[in-house]
């Protein structure tokens, strides 16, 4: 009996002591399966989004993924009329988060522009680009949103809330010097550099739109031919 007892007791011990393991082996193996679930519901959306980029853009704007990474992006906005970026076409990077859409895309400028809400790194000072409390970035938004939020703060700048103090200042008390600067700038970054640019951008998306149709008739056609070995 005492050494039946002594055996229980013994077996329970040995439970206690692998349950933390089994429980850290759960917890692990669970993370696993929510990490993929999550990845490729993100893989998914993101191509959603890329076609209605490609196949519907908002007005001047474009977007395209790097090689094969569906997770950086670039991305063109064309300066809009009656404004200093007027004629420029300004390139940004796109960098998706593994937790998009719950988390905001990374976006910065990489043409030079004369701003006070982006600074000289190309960094966006935007709420749709940030979390709340200090943001308004939800998952209801998306890549085109953002890109058209950006494309508005082009048009209207928002001092009260800037990155370039100095450029802020000159925008709300000598808008005739902000608006010759950015003027210039546009003008040295924007336009001289993307000459050819809009035109080169359109034979990409042509390119692209043709890629992707030959694409879509490939996976019908194999489909096609499964169909048919399914019947047979």
């Amino acid at each position: 009996m005492q050494m039946a007892a002594a055996a229980i007791l013994g077996s329970e011990e040995e439970e206690k002591r692998r349950r933390p393991e089994r429980e850290i082996q759960n917890s692990f193996c669970f993370s696993q399966i929510l990490f993929f679930d999550n990845n490729m519901q993100r893989t998914s959306r993101l191509k959603r989004e890329l076609q209605m980029l490609s196949t519907e853009p908002p007005p001047g704007i474009t977007c395209w993924q790097t090689e094969e990474r569906l997770d950086e992006l670039r991305a063109q906005i064309v300066g809009g009329t009656e404004t200093p970026y007027e004629g420029g076409i300004f390139t940004l990077e796109i960098k998706v988060p593994e937790r998009y859409p719950f988390e905001p895309p990374n976006i910065r400028f990489l043409t030079p522009i004369y701003h006070p809400n982006i600074d000289n790194s190309g960094r966006i000072c935007h709420d749709a680009l940030k979390l709340p409390p200090k943001g308004a970035w939800r998952p209801s938004l998306n890549i085109s949103t953002v890109l058209t939020s950006i494309q508005l703060l082009m048009a209207e700048p928002n001092p009260d809330d800037p990155l370039m103090a100095d450029i802020s200042s000159e925008f709300k008390y000598n808008k005739q010097l902000f608006t010759e600067k950015a003027r210039k700038c546009t003008q040295e970054h924007a336009v001289q550099q993307n000459k050819g640019v809009m035109e080169d951008n359109k034979e990409n998306i042509e390119e692209r739109k043709t890629s992707s149709r030959k694409r879509d008739a490939l996976t019908a056609h194999q489909e096609g031919e499964a169909a048919k070995r399914s019947c047979l």
